[in-house]
């Protein structure tokens, strides 16, 4: 956008992450401008979060008067922003439309829907989000543009490959897994995070690095479970760069998260990816080999690690040979596209 001369974007930050390392050092890391506009929202309840992102992002709107809000994922953050905007009269572009699970319980299923059916310029990352948007006839344009997470993690490879984070951490290629855990329907729920956290525990065929979220680590101070993640086979740290997640998850013998972005990255990455989830969104990663899910009461996670590590080699081979159905140069079309579908139409 900043390559345009017909279009200004403004960056807001809501403030839905507010720790450094959940916040700023990506600003830092991506060469993002410091947002002149910060809503400084901080944590709550998902009703509340979204609440005040809406009442705080209306005074805002009214003052910059845009011609398009575009609001990217599936948070409360995404949510809140479409909605404040769509009260307002102002036309919404979704960057990652149409990803569906198909499970209720997580609130980003239903953040992602509403999202969707308020918005005039949906950009799907893959053929498969387009169909979902066609299926369930959502009133506005839709477009398969890509994904603009890949035109991320290409043009940062190179950094990421330069991190040192393993050699700090005295870790050998391979020899461990990259654990970050974050969802609600799995941390806020105590009997769910204690299955969790047992099996990990339980867990002795590689290391576990383990990026703590805050409020993951929250909840495992107040249950008294945080004492478990410091047994000699895991590695418990703070959130780290975007670069140092980018060579943990390189170098890695597999991943094991509850992020959707995160899956995504792994497949880019040639890492094979275990999801601490019965459904995702990004249903492309499973069919292709490269994610592998976790049933309700965590009864397959064993199974599937040991046949992801016993097989691991012989997946990244397989993933070599792959198409990428999330393709790069998004970033680009869905520029492109503001200019003919919101610019025209503002100057005519």
């Amino acid at each position: 956008m900043a390559k345009s001369n017909s279009i200004t974007a403004r960056v807001v930050h809501t403030g839905q992450h507010y720790d450094y390392q959940m916040s700023e050092s990506f600003f830092e890391d991506l060469g993002v401008p410091i947002p002149k506009v910060s809503l400084g929202v901080g944590s709550g309840t998902h009703a509340w979060q979204t609440a005040e992102i809406m009442k705080r992002l209306e005074v805002i709107l009214d003052e910059m008067h845009p011609d398009l809000v575009l609001v990217p994922g599936d948070t409360n953050s995404a949510l809140g922003a479409a909605l404040a905007a769509a009260k307002l009269g102002i036309p919404i572009a979704h960057v990652e439309a149409g990803a569906r699970s198909y499970d209720f319980h997580m609130t980003e299923e239903i953040n992602r829907r509403l999202i969707d059916h308020c918005s005039s310029l949906l950009y799907a990352v893959s053929a498969n989000c387009k169909r979902n948007l066609l299926r369930e006839r959502v009133p506005g344009k839709s477009f398969n543009v890509g994904d603009p997470m890949c035109d991320t993690y290409l043009s940062h490879l190179p950094a990421a490959r330069a991190s040192k984070v393993r050699e700090r951490l005295g870790l050998g290629r391979g020899s461990y897994a990259v654990l970050t855990m974050h969802r609600a329907e799995n941390v806020e729920q105590k009997n769910r995070l204690r299955v969790i956290v047992n099996e990990l525990l339980s867990t002795r065929e590689l290391r576990i690095v383990f990026p703590i979220h805050p409020r993951t680590l929250d909840r495992l101070s107040s249950s008294g479970m945080i004492k478990g993640i410091r047994l000699p086979h895991m590695i418990p740290l703070e959130p780290v760069t975007y670069h140092d997640m980018m060579r943990l998850v390189l170098d890695a013998r597999v991943v094991l998260t509850d992020s959707g972005g995160l899956q995504k990255e792994a497949l880019w990455a040639r890492t094979p990816c275990i999801t601490l989830r019965e459904r995702t969104e990004w249903v492309e990663t499973v069919k292709l080999g490269a994610n592998f899910l976790v049933d309700k009461n965590f009864r397959n996670f064993k199974s599937t690690l040991r046949f992801v590590i016993r097989n691991s080699e012989s997946i990244r081979k397989k993933l070599l040979r792959i198409k990428n159905p999330y393709r790069p140069g998004a970033s680009r079309r869905i520029a492109l596209s503001i200019c003919r579908n919101i610019v025209t139409d503002v100057n005519s």
